[in-house]
């Protein structure tokens, strides 16, 4: 269910439009996480948001700017770090999309910052959501340099040294390396 704060009555955006400040904070962010438990943050998170709507017509034209903060687990070593988040951000909104066919459709470069409302209402949450998960990197680093956790022993490498003991194992090629008689 979205915060109600996010959601915005279109009728009552004039041409000029408005201007909406939030601040998002661990409780965004764990909702978040219950509504879509695929997504994992390490921790709580913290973001602010202003985003400017007007009206042109039935579309809605949104820009805003995301700053601050969310906590990711490093894609090595699994520990949680800050990872920051700047991102400015303009979108078209344009009332239900409407498609003739059920073809798969080519997008052009234009069609990526076309986004669709149905009823009444904008929900923010969505967008900013979308807008978060677009600065997710890849593969979340604490840092360039991480080590990582040996596979053997489990050490976080960038805390202490290998604790796995060096023994040879039976190798199933090891025939092989013997010469033939």
């Amino acid at each position: 269910m979205p915060d109600p704060a996010l959601l915005i009555n279109i009728a009552r955006l004039s041409e000029s439009g408005a201007d909406f400040q939030f601040h998002l904070e661990e409780s965004w962010f764990a909702r978040w996480q219950t509504q879509d438990p695929g997504l994992e943050f390490a921790g709580p998170g913290s973001l602010e948001v202003q985003v400017h709507l007007e009206r042109h017509g039935h579309d809605i034209l949104v820009r805003g700017h995301l700053g601050g903060s969310i906590t990711l687990s490093c894609g090595r070593c699994l520990t949680p770090f800050s990872y920051p988040v700047t991102v400015d951000f303009d979108l078209l909104l344009a009332p239900g999309p409407v498609f003739v066919n059920d073809k798969d459709l080519e997008l052009t470069p234009e069609d990526l910052d076309l986004d669709f409302y149905e009823g009444e209402v904008v929900d923010l949450e969505r967008l900013l959501k979308e807008q978060v998960l677009l600065q997710f990197p890849l593969k979340p680093l604490c840092r360039e340099t991480c080590k990582g956790i040996c596979p053997g022993c489990g050490a976080d490498l960038n805390q202490e040294p290998c604790r796995c003991t060096l023994h040879q194992t039976s190798s199933p090629f090891a025939q092989v390396k013997k010469p033939k008689t």
